[in-house]
């Protein structure tokens, strides 16, 4: 298992700069054509209530930097991310952002990971960020553990999709999606998701499953947003 050694915190230390660089010039480019449902985060910004913003892994480059903007607004927003050296990259980006950081995983980590999560929810007003079919899928199929800690914390889940008109994507299980130079972006937030307390562990599915469509749907929705208008010819 790679260490993170000096050589490589070195490295870190050099890399970080060029990296912000890159990714502040990249998203200067983008048009954000239509943002749908944001004032659900705008009311949750005035309050010191903490929510569980969730989405899809292959979303994770536009919908992260799209959350970001709400932490001077007030929310408080955390970011599990991997213990190993390929999480430090993403963490020490994370906290310039002002995020708070849970190095944990749901797969290696994931007892531990959630009671962390718990703890700064309940205790700490934090809003954490997860990416609902990662860290290693099946594409598209929420996760029951984000049900669970929104029962447990009573945090809702608040869901989030977005659409591009041009974008790479990588061979990777998630399809990860990283919109090209001047693309055009729409956003789509939905409303929060409160998961009731006493409903036993094994009778949640329907609730993982609302959530699942409900991702879905908005992913849909931000790519109508960017078709263009039907032409009616007389």
């Amino acid at each position: 298992m790679r260490t993170l050694t000096r050589k490589r915190q070195l490295l870190y230390a050099l890399a970080m700069p060029l990296l912000r660089l890159i990714l502040r010039s990249l998203w200067a480019t983008y048009r954000i054509e239509h943002i749908r449902g944001e004032e659900q985060l705008l009311h949750i910004a005035g309050t010191d209530k903490p929510v569980i913003p969730c989405y899809w892994h292959q979303h994770h480059f536009i919908c992260a930097q799209y959350l970001r903007r709400f932490i001077p607004r007030g929310i408080k927003l955390g970011f599990l991310i991997s213990p190993s050296v390929d999480g430090e990259v993403p963490a020490r980006v994370a906290r310039r952002w002002g995020a708070q950081v849970i190095r944990g995983s749901t797969t290696r980590t994931g007892a531990q990971a959630m009671r962390d999560m718990y703890n700064l929810i309940v205790k700490q007003k934090v809003s954490p960020v997860t990416t609902s079919d990662g860290p290693q899928g099946p594409l598209h199929v929420f996760k029951i553990g984000d049900i669970l800690l929104a029962q447990l914390t009573q945090a809702p889940l608040v869901p989030l999709s977005y659409a591009a008109d041009r974008y790479w994507q990588l061979r990777s299980w998630d399809h990860f999606m990283i919109p090209k130079p001047f693309a055009r972006i729409a956003i789509c937030v939905g409303q929060p998701f409160a998961v009731a307390k006493g409903i036993p562990a094994e009778d949640l599915e329907p609730q993982r499953s609302a959530m699942q469509t409900t991702l879905l749907s908005l992913q849909q929705d931000a790519q109508h947003l960017l078709q263009p208008p039907l032409t009616i010819k007389n």
